[in-house]
């Protein structure tokens, strides 16, 4: 199995970034590359446009849009390598992306499960660059909510809560050891925030992400806080019943004593948005309330597993 590294290409009507995207994974140094495209039913070319590139791909065609998760659980599935990459469509990874973070992981603490690079902001349908950083990695707060860290924290490699699903890296023995149900990312997140519930669990069960600054892609981020009131409802529901579903499955009791003031004040504003301005997001508490008894098995299945406290999580929520 040696560096192979599966790069894993999620697509859904994704099309007009494609050229640009598929360049990118074409032009990488590390020579040992393995292409798994999953496709959720599009409806423009992306799954003639991928296998156009790369013949030999490995292709899953589904029938439906089964959301980012479960293409991305299908994806893994079949991976036969040792280094499993997700790249956004609407991402471009410089040709030594994928070189450099190997490389970071086979120096690192063995215990180093996931990585990213660092991730700058992109435009338009070519993926042009921008100098403003998109993503160094994931950090939470205790509101509850998480957000991707845009500060240049200089040269060297360092330890970051999570990596962004956009471009992350992830170990096949981390996938393996955090898979709950055969299931990596949960698949009942569909799209939206699972890369931060891997990324919690991963910490709950020992293990560590790292920044590696030196290895640079681009990404084209349509969904962002600001842009909220534009952008289609079913994302703002997804999103409404994820913050929840995170929590529920992984904060313990002494993070949400310690976080509550704050994280119940935001309940509030959201759940209050929910009733009132945002009501096609309504959908997200019914659907907690009625999968109660799935998302109370997955919190005990983790908690039972975890190796780290709370307390030694706490630094992360700032």
């Amino acid at each position: 199995m040696g560096r192979l590294v599966s790069v894993v290409l999620i697509t859904w009507n994704s099309a007009p970034y494609l050229k640009r995207c598929l360049d990118g994974i074409a032009g990488q140094t590390h020579p040992d590359l393995e292409i798994i495209h999953v496709d959720n039913a599009s409806a423009d070319h992306s799954v003639a446009g991928v296998l156009e590139r790369f013949p030999h791909a490995k292709q899953i065609v589904n029938a439906e849009n089964r959301g980012f998760a479960a293409a991305a659980n299908q994806a893994i599935r079949i991976s036969r390598a040792q280094y499993v990459a997700l790249c956004n469509p609407d991402a471009f990874l410089t040709r030594e992306y994928l070189a450099k973070i190997v490389e970071a992981f086979e120096k690192s603490d063995e215990h180093f499960g996931a990585a990213t690079g660092t991730l700058f902001r992109a435009r338009g349908y070519d993926i042009e660059s921008t100098s403003e950083i998109d993503s160094v990695g994931i950090r939470m707060t205790r509101s509850g909510r998480h957000f991707d860290m845009t500060r240049d924290p200089g040269p060297g490699t360092r330890d970051v809560f999570g990596v962004s699903g956009a471009a992350g890296v992830y170990r096949k023995t981390f996938i393996n050891s955090i898979t709950i149900n055969d299931e990596f990312f949960d698949e009942d997140f569909f799209a939206y925030r699972e890369d931060a519930d891997v990324a919690w669990r991963g910490r709950l069960f020992g293990w560590r992400a790292m920044h590696v600054p030196d290895a640079i892609a681009y990404h084209v981020r349509a969904v962002t806080p600001e842009r909220r009131r534009s952008l289609p409802p079913m994302i703002n529901m997804h999103s409404v019943k994820n913050r929840f579903l995170l929590r529920l499955k992984n904060e313990g009791l002494y993070l949400a004593l310690r976080n509550a003031p704050f994280e119940l004040t935001r309940d509030a504003m959201v759940i209050a948005a929910a009733l009132t301005i945002e009501r096609s997001s309504l959908p997200a508490l019914r659907w907690l309330w009625r999968n109660r008894k799935r998302i109370l098995e997955k919190r005990r299945a983790i908690q039972k597993r975890r190796v780290v406290s709370d307390r030694a999580l706490a630094e992360w929520f700032r």
